[in-house]
């Protein structure tokens, strides 16, 4: 484990008694935590960071201690090693940084109110009591919690309250667990309730700026999560109950604290009446992705933070494989090769990027290993990979075992392994190693050599990459005679001409998109398959054409080349596919200028894309809409918006001026589109002023998004002047929506200097403000996603570089600076090629 050092190597907490009294007025905390446990050693420690430590007790005498922030430890020393009672007190702070214990800021009525929540994890235990802060160092916690309570206030912690004495509330004792899932919240909160077919008690709460109607989906969703995962698992869900509960002010998404999960207000509560199946799909995969945690994460805890993809990736895969059980019209595996595969296959190209599982050598890197990409994205890709292999029964009977084996403990990587190799009769450690230990992923080179058929892997990359002869065992999943595995460099598969004859089609790698690798076919090969491409189905014609993408930006393959095959699946009714056309064009605009003859072209395809679909579907949704139509509908007006056709512009401010007086009310298809629209092509500064107002008071998160997505888009300098003026103003946008402000308005053309300019002179606040939070390294992330030009590289190497000796964002740094420098060469390399082909399939 490096050089970290564990304070579970020298005491063992066994009970904590947890005492809280808050102030919500003065902001501040006392607290006295009781521990029970076993010293190995006299010199003791315990986290704490930013408490003021008043006094400790070991077996109910004085000891002198030393405290230190930089450290983040207490230490002391006991009389004896064995079993021993300690007793910290101490007072701290409420803080504001959206970790520990914090209040969350809401109006209600135009009454500002607050409620008090906390997040823990990763290291922010230590900021609310006394602890040995590790996974490893599972305890029991008894919580008591006084504060400055009102008439009809609501108190909630991880298990229920059994008594109020003296004003103190009283919770039962947990089960055996780690401390960054203790959790609490009170305040001024409305309820929805049920039960499961086991009698686990579900609650969703809420503040009371909600309509109560909003609570209804996710409560539906929370309650049948449970009885699927209880069945799937067949392990029962431990506790007496499952909270949900929205934050107004959360930085996570949300967060998995057993019995009492946490959400972001816009990733648990909507309005049933005015939702669009995307926003539908993204809540319940939330949903269930937490409540899969309470047993993988929960129940059994990696042991440290470098086993993270044990919690994180297996939670994103069940996200999936539930909501595909309790939705299946949803067609929810679609929405997973649309945002996982992509995010993890464009990361993981980049050279440098971490492994799956990646060693920890200084705490202060904890936090950098929460990359979406790789161990959520790529980390569930993976496991999609061995579900593929082994097979859904195989997987059950082995989570089954693994949860008896490690229950109320921890677990490595081997053992999950081990249960599943034992129940597939497959060495699954063996095949995984080299995907979980090993960043990057091959790009699979077939083609026809002296009449055979020859497949090779390769290391590939986007961007400069150093190979290092890395090798996978990749599962071809092949669509012809083929062996199941390829784990050797190159392998020769036999006659082509028999292969082709036999199977009776194109010849392809990868059916179903299961593996983490691109395909690289010969132009012999591509031919073959691009005759046959309307007749392919949905994920396999995603698969093409991100296959495409992903070659030409790597530069084995021009961006020209990709033009052909977005002709030929521009009228696909497909949803996935519309989205892969989408997102393909977004990566195109980088080739072009704002008002140029390249963006005049560009423009001129996405509108030929388009037209055929925008008739087909019309401007509002209609009762005959497929599922497919109704998430198809905004990605083809969006892109006839961009194409700036006539029809649509007029339609769309029509309806505008028809719902003005209640915008809120727009029927949610459309909704961001119109405003989008109005922003775009009827701008005023009453207009922009008006809709700002409305961003701020509205509590509909939805309608927030779609609001910001609007005023972001702005032409006008004054107003993207404003916008970024109110960046560090929280009663205008909060902290926690700042990051999606900042990368709009950088995005914007006319914005992009403003925002970067920003980033740069306000780093100290932005520090300050979400530094020490895993959010804040993708700040630098979503920065490297629009830069890209050989100016703002430099501007970027040139900020950033002197950074690099910080941990918690120095491999952040490292990568962008990659990730812009690939962009950069690739445009230099590609664009005039590009423009020349796209100049002449426009004319």
């Amino acid at each position: 484990m490096g050089q970290v050092a564990h304070l579970l190597d020298v005491f063992v907490p066994k009970n904590y008694q947890l005492y809280f009294d808050i102030n919500r007025q003065t902001k501040k905390i006392s607290g006295v935590t009781k521990i029970s446990g076993r010293a190995l050693k006299t010199d003791l420690a315990l986290h704490q960071k930013f408490l003021n430590i008043k006094s400790v007790k070991v077996n109910d005498q004085a000891v002198a201690f030393t405290s230190s922030d930089d450290s983040e430890t207490v230490n002391f020393t006991s009389p004896t090693t064995g079993p021993v009672e300690l007793e910290v007190s101490y007072d701290t702070a409420l803080t504001d940084t959206m970790m520990g214990i914090y209040p969350s800021y809401y109006e209600v009525d135009g009454i500002k109110k607050q409620l008090i929540g906390t997040q823990f994890e990763t290291t922010s235990a230590r900021q609310a009591f006394p602890s040995v802060d590790e996974p490893a160092a599972k305890a029991i916690f008894e919580v008591a919690i006084k504060f400055d309570e009102q008439a009809g206030e609501t108190v909630l912690s991880n298990m229920p309250e059994v008594q109020v004495e003296d004003g103190v509330h009283y919770f039962a004792p947990t089960l055996k667990m780690s401390t960054y899932l203790v959790a609490f919240a009170f305040g001024d909160l409305q309820a929805k309730k049920t039960e499961t077919k086991s009698g686990v008690e579900i609650g969703v709460f809420a503040t009371k700026a909600h309509q109560a109607k909003e609570l209804d989906f996710a409560l539906d969703i929370a309650k049948r999560s449970i009885e699927f995962f209880e069945d799937y698992y067949q392990t029962p869900y431990p506790l007496p109950h499952s909270w949900q509960l929205a934050l107004p002010d959360f930085s996570a998404g949300a967060m998995e604290n057993w019995g009492l999960v946490t959400y972001r207000e816009a990733y648990l509560l909507l309005d049933p009446d005015n939702t669009p199946l995307a926003t539908k799909r993204v809540v319940a995969t939330v949903i269930a992705h937490e409540l899969a945690h309470q047993w993988f994460g929960d129940l059994v805890t990696m042991n440290w933070w470098e086993d993270l993809w044990l919690n994180e990736s297996f939670a994103n895969m069940m996200e999936y494989v539930a909501i595909d059980a309790l939705e299946p019209n949803w067609k929810i595996w679609e929405a997973f090769q649309t945002s996982e595969a992509p995010l993890a296959l464009q990361r993981d190209a980049t050279d440098g990027v971490q492994s799956v599982f990646v060693e920890i050598k200084d705490p202060a890197e904890i936090d950098s290993l929460f990359d979406g990409a790789i161990v959520y994205a790529k980390g569930s890709r993976l496991l999609v990979m061995v579900r593929a292999l082994i097979g859904d029964q195989a997987l059950r009977t082995g989570l089954k075992n693994y949860f008896a084996d490690h229950q109320y403990a921890n677990s490595v990587g081997a053992d999950l392994w081990d249960a599943l190799g034992q129940a597939s009769g497959l060495n699954i450690g063996a095949i995984m190693k080299s995907w979980l230990e090993q960043p990057g992923y091959p790009v699979l080179d077939l083609k026809v050599v002296d009449g055979n058929l020859i497949v090779s892997q390769k290391q590939f990359f986007i961007g400069q990459g150093q190979d290092q002869n890395r090798l996978w065992q990749v599962p071809l999943h092949a669509n012809f005679d083929a062996p199941q595995l390829l784990t050797t460099k190159e392998l020769n598969l036999g006659s082509y001409q028999e292969l082709r004859a036999k199977a009776g089609h194109a010849l392809r790698l990868n059916l179903g998109n299961t593996s983490h690798l691109v395909v690289d076919y010969s132009d012999e090969l591509l031919a073959d398959i691009l005759t046959e491409v309307d007749t392919l189905s949905a994920i396999d014609q995603l698969q093409l054409l991100q296959d495409l993408r992903l070659l030409a930006e790597s530069g084995r393959k021009s961006h020209a080349e990709l033009l052909p095959l977005l002709l030929k699946l521009k009228d696909s009714k497909s949803a996935i596919v519309t989205e892969t056309l989408s997102q393909v064009i977004a990566k195109l605009k980088f080739f072009v200028s704002p008002d140029s003859q390249g963006e005049k072209d560009l423009k001129a395809l996405v509108a030929s894309l388009s037209q055929a679909q925008l008739k087909r579907l019309g401007l509002e949704a209609k009762a005959s809409d497929s599922n497919d139509d109704l998430l198809v509908r905004p990605l083809v007006l969006d892109a006839a918006l961009y194409a700036e056709n006539a029809e649509l512009i007029a339609a769309a401010h029509d309806l505008f001026l028809a719902n003005q007086a209640k915008l809120v009310a727009l029927p949610v298809a459309v909704r961001a589109l119109v405003l989008k629209n109005e922003v775009l092509n009827f701008n005023s500064d009453q207009l922009f002023d008006n809709l700002l107002v409305s961003y701020q008071k509205t509590s509909d998160s939805s309608f927030k998004q779609d609001l910001l997505a609007a005023l972001t888009k702005t032409k006008k300098q004054s107003q993207l002047e404003k916008l970024v003026s109110h960046f560090e103003d929280a009663d205008v946008i909060k902290p926690q929506d700042l990051r999606a402000w900042y990368v709009n308005v950088l995005a914007n053309p006319r914005g992009e200097q403003l925002a970067w300019d920003w980033l740069r002179n306000e780093w100290s606040w932005l520090e300050a403000k979400v530094g020490g939070d895993m959010e804040f390294p993708t700040y630098l992330t979503v920065t490297a996603r629009v830069l890209h030009t050989a100016e703002r590289l430099a501007e970027f190497k040139a900020f950033f570089e002197p950074k690099l000796t910080n941990p918690e964002i120095s491999r952040e740094i490292t990568m962008d600076t990659k990730v812009i420098a690939s962009r950069v060469d690739l445009i230099q390399a590609d664009q005039a090629n590009f423009l020349a082909a796209l100049a002449k399939i426009t004319a």
